[in-house]
């Protein structure tokens, strides 16, 4: 994984993958809003907006938003910085 420095996207979106992998219903909810399927993630991922749709999805919920930097030990303001960093 790579390391998580502040606004480092590709670092940011793995953990936000491994957080959302390890909760089913938050997993669930990713899948049912963005259209994935566990079988369709991984070739997703390879697709030029992939990652921004991931931070997006972080930055739609701010409960789930100050969960997941909570846990990782990060800022939100990360998250928004690395979603800025794609554009």
């Amino acid at each position: 994984m790579p390391h998580s420095t502040p606004g480092n996207p590709e670092a940011i979106v793995a953990q936000a993958l491994s957080y959302l992998a390890a909760n089913e219903p938050m997993l669930t909810r990713f899948f049912n809003l963005t259209g994935l399927t566990a079988d369709t993630i991984r070739k997703a991922a390879n697709d030029p907006g992939f990652s921004a749709s991931v931070l997006d999805h972080l930055l739609a919920d701010e409960t789930l938003l100050a969960q997941f930097t909570q846990s990782c030990g990060i800022r939100p303001e990360d998250v928004r910085l690395a979603r800025q960093r794609l554009t």
